[in-house]
């Protein structure tokens, strides 16, 4: 058996441990619930309304914002898409909603970081944090100190 012949099987063997993780991933309760707070969004008339309002607003928007600040009706448009939102958020299922898809995130980030950290300490695992709490520069962790 050549050398190229046992990358390729263990190429495979960890493509189907892979799909087997998937799999897990997909049966979980994390992903359970953020499918059924997503199905629950799908059918909600009231959020439909509301999103479809939206769209019409940040269309509005993105049209104002073409000439930024100086456009007439810029922080009035401005206003109306954070007000939709605002109403957005008071719905519950929305909240639900909202909390599940942090929950799957961190899962999500979790598994990542765990399979990261087995092939090298050093590797980065991207984050939808904006403010990640650990590693890099100011967050101390194994920061060198030269970047700054």
């Amino acid at each position: 058996m050549s050398v190229m012949e046992k990358t390729a099987l263990d190429m495979a063997a960890v493509l189907m441990k892979a799909y087997h993780l998937g799999d897990m991933i997909n049966g979980s309760a994390e992903i359970a619930d953020y499918l059924y707070w997503k199905d629950f969004l799908d059918q909600d008339p009231e959020v439909k309304d509301l999103v479809a309002k939206l769209e019409r607003k940040k269309e509005l928007f993105d049209e104002c914002q073409r000439f930024g600040h100086f456009h007439p009706d810029y922080h009035r448009a401005l206003d109306e898409v954070k007000e939709i939102e605002l109403q957005l958020e008071k719905i519950e299922s929305v909240a639900q909603f909202k909390a599940a898809e942090t929950r799957l995130d961190e899962l999500l980030y979790e598994i990542s970081t765990t399979i990261a950290y087995a092939v090298s300490d050093t590797i980065k695992v991207p984050s939808n944090n904006p403010l990640p709490s650990e590693g890099g520069c100011s967050t101390g962790g194994s920061c060198s100190g030269s970047c700054g």
